[in-house]
């Protein structure tokens, strides 16, 4: 199964959130939403870095053009 997009973890995340807060769960369905809802934030936060690193390498070029101009 592939790794979902940042939206589609981060809504999913939200709603484990929301399912952990309002209770009236088992302790064993808790603690499988408490490990998927760990999973989604690995994933966004990995996302997230790689956004950061593009973004910076982008302006990294941007700025070496406007250097040599």
């Amino acid at each position: 199964m592939s790794e979902p997009g940042y939206e589609q973890a981060r809504d999913e995340l939200v709603e484990v959130v929301r399912r952990l807060e309002a209770g009236g769960l088992s302790l064993e369905e808790s603690l499988a939403l408490w490990e998927r809802g760990e999973a989604l934030a690995k994933t966004c936060e990995r996302q997230l870095a790689g956004a950061r690193e593009r973004i910076d390498q982008a302006l990294s070029v941007t700025e070496e053009d406007v250097a040599e101009a």
